[in-house]
């Protein structure tokens, strides 16, 4: 697929980290085998956005190591510019992944306390420098819940973009484990990169914590609705919520569906949504919904309609959980293939 917007940009800003998984099926250290691969929220969105064939970067503080070294090289053969990259001392986060399986979840371990990101990303950039050249920045609620550094760059970053007008598109993308381990104030954190964001990729989850509140109906699409209503009220600047359903009869069998929330007239909430997909033998799901937020980013930047990049989103993350790993590597042109009825049959 051509690039329609050659010189629009996108900034992607968070923490890349290093995953360790088990062998197949294993609990963590039930062998000494373990996988190594680079991810991180925002560094899922880049590469994703990259292979889709967006002018996509990605900012971060990496450590001057080898380490270090090897996830920049990583992100940048696909296609993502890393020139915003800052080397700096100190240590690789990582994150040990111990897949599920039948009726166990997945689990993740977070080792990434003083890594050379959370000691040193609060004064590594000058803001307004950074955010030169790029028409949307994407970051998410990774960041801040990082530590005192994370929450402050976080906030700095989404505050300096509105200056300049750059469009945020934010993914809320809780997690507890890491606010758990310090004194945040995730509501009050996270309120402040909402305020500022275009596009949010949320559910009512996200905003009943951010908000102080609950969103009561026994059914989820009512829920999500009600939380949109709230939200746009709440942040005049947000025009679009999207976010996805998942149904799971097990781990490796699950169905996913789509929606998006808009901003409409005198208050009205507009309803965008996908017929659900359903998944049979789930590869790995971690990175799915990072795929479906660069999905939908990539269908907007592109100038598409609502409901098509609400299509690819879904689709892109369907893809996602057929691949092991964080980073979804395929095309628009396959992500375009799977929104068909070609079949799965083999391709000759």
């Amino acid at each position: 697929m051509s690039n329609p917007r050659p010189n629009s940009k996108i900034l992607c800003f968070g923490e890349m980290l290093l995953r360790f998984s088990p062998n197949q099926n294993e609990l963590l250290l039930q062998s000494p085998a373990l996988t190594a691969r680079p991810g991180g929220a925002e560094a899922n969105v880049a590469v994703a956005l990259a292979r889709f064939g967006a002018p996509a970067a990605m900012a971060t503080v990496l450590p001057d190591n080898a380490l270090g070294q090897a996830a920049r090289d990583e992100v940048r053969r696909y296609g993502v510019d890393t020139t915003p990259v800052v080397f700096a001392p100190g240590r690789m986060g990582l994150y040990f992944l111990t897949p599920g399986a039948v009726r166990r979840p997945s689990e993740v371990l977070y080792d990434r306390a003083g890594s050379a990101f959370v000691e040193r990303v609060a004064d590594a950039f000058d803001w307004d420098a950074l955010l030169g050249g790029y028409e949307w920045l994407h970051v998410s609620g990774v960041t801040p819940a990082t530590g005192p550094n994370g929450s402050r760059a976080a906030v700095e970053l989404v505050e300096a973009a509105v200056r300049k007008g750059v469009r945020i598109s934010y993914d809320g993308n809780f997690r507890g484990k890491l606010w758990e381990q310090w004194a945040g104030d995730p509501p009050a954190t996270l309120g402040k990169m909402l305020a500022g964001a275009e596009i949010a990729f949320a559910d009512d989850r996200d905003f009943a914590l951010v908000l102080k509140t609950k969103f009561e109906d026994a059914d989820p699409h009512a829920r999500r609705r009600l939380a949109a209503a709230a939200a746009f009220e709440a942040f005049p600047r947000l025009q679009r919520i999207a976010c996805t359903l998942r149904v799971q009869e097990s781990v490796a069998d699950q169905a996913l569906s789509a929606v998006m929330l808009t901003r409409g007239a005198d208050g009205e909430v507009v309803e965008t949504s996908t017929e659900a997909i359903h998944m049979t033998g789930v590869v790995d799901r971690v990175g799915g919904g990072d795929a479906f937020a660069s999905g939908v980013l990539f269908g907007l930047w592109s100038g598409w309609s609502d409901q098509e990049a609400l299509d690819f989103g879904l689709a892109a993350a369907g893809l996602k959980h057929s691949v092991p790993g964080d980073f979804n590597l395929f095309t628009a042109t396959e992500v375009r293939a799977a929104m068909g009825d070609g079949g799965f049959d083999i391709r000759r």
